[in-house]
């Protein structure tokens, strides 16, 4: 009986030395990741959750009494906490944390740098990865700072695949080839589709093409941006609404479970009230634009503080911190 013969790997399977190199790696202490929306920890199976409609506005699933503290926090303390820089070390993976000491208060990070429409486009692909949360900022660290600053379309279509995919390696993250390949497609479809030529971050085609209509926004940037689905539109969402005024207030199901842990409103649109009603006691200082713009700031960072509070762990600290102690 004559031997069979060996069949070939598919074309799209990964490179044999490259997943050797990645089960190498070191493993990352086990850590939440922004790609899965928080689960009871009882049951291995999925959630399955409604699809919500444009119009609806976000609401977080209902939470166990275990998870949060009966003591109600005092909410100006709390957000005013959230908007200076004394929070960042809570919503800060420890690398990331030892990263800034070293290298400066100047690097660019998802935790506190303010990023262009194209580098949160990045960003969302990215952090919609199955990976943690370490290893996502960990990863947008290095792409977008010296020595890669792979800041444009331009930037990234020059280098190429390959730099791209050893600066991930760098990153010592999951999924490179993958996420490198993703990236440099990214960039052709800015540079061809969604923005105005190569150098341009601002993807301001987008909403001109669109109407500035957001639900249309969202589906051109789908068609044209492999590897971005529903989350990584919603972790885009979150954090463009600064700028791009339509989307606000949004806030993704992960996002409102970070806020609910904290004692904050568990919809958007209580959140927002929240934000106006205590406008005269917030401390602004760090926040510039007219007063619609600075609301949208704040509702951002809000969001962006409480979502890496909750990833890293950090939650029942900062609460315990702004709710009132009675002898």
């Amino acid at each position: 009986m004559p031997p069979k013969k060996k069949t070939k790997a598919p074309a799209n399977q990964p490179k044999a030395n490259e997943q050797a190199q990645q089960n190498a790696d070191p493993q990352e202490e086990p850590t939440k990741s922004e790609s899965q929306p928080k689960a009871n920890s009882s049951s291995a199976a999925p959630i399955k959750r409604k699809a919500e409609t444009n119009n609806a506005p976000s609401k977080a699933p209902r939470r166990s009494a275990r998870g949060a503290s009966s003591a109600q926090p005092d909410l100006v303390k709390l957000i005013n906490h959230l908007l200076s820089p004394a929070s960042l070390d809570s919503c800060r993976p420890k690398d990331e944390i030892e990263d800034v000491q070293k290298r400066g208060k100047d690097l660019r990070t998802y935790s506190s740098s303010t990023f262009s429409p194209f580098e949160e486009l990045i960003c969302a692909v990215i952090l919609s990865r199955p990976i943690s949360h370490a290893l996502g900022l960990r990863s947008i660290r290095t792409l977008l700072n010296e020595p890669h600053n792979f800041t444009t379309p331009k930037k990234i279509r020059e280098a190429g695949f390959e730099p791209v995919r050893k600066a991930l390696d760098e990153a010592r993250t999951q999924h490179r080839q993958k996420t490198a390949e993703e990236l440099v497609l990214l960039a052709d479809a800015v540079a061809e589709h969604l923005g105005d030529g190569e150098e341009d971050v601002s993807l301001e085609r987008v909403r001109r093409e669109c109407g500035y209509d957001w639900p249309k926004e969202k589906e051109m940037m789908k068609n044209h941006v492999k590897g971005l689905g529903k989350t990584g539109l919603d972790i885009f969402a979150r954090r463009i609404q600064a700028v791009w005024p339509k989307p606000y207030p949004f806030a993704d199901q992960r996002t409102l479970s970070g806020l609910q842990m904290l004692g904050l409103p568990g919809t958007a649109e209580e959140l927002k009230k929240l934000v106006d009603d205590l406008w005269t006691e917030l401390d602004l200082k760090d926040f510039s634009g007219d007063e619609d713009e600075k609301k949208r700031r704040v509702f951002v960072q809000v969001l962006e503080r409480a979502v890496g509070v909750d990833l890293e762990g950090n939650a029942d600290t900062v609460r315990a911190e702004a709710t009132p102690k009675f002898e």
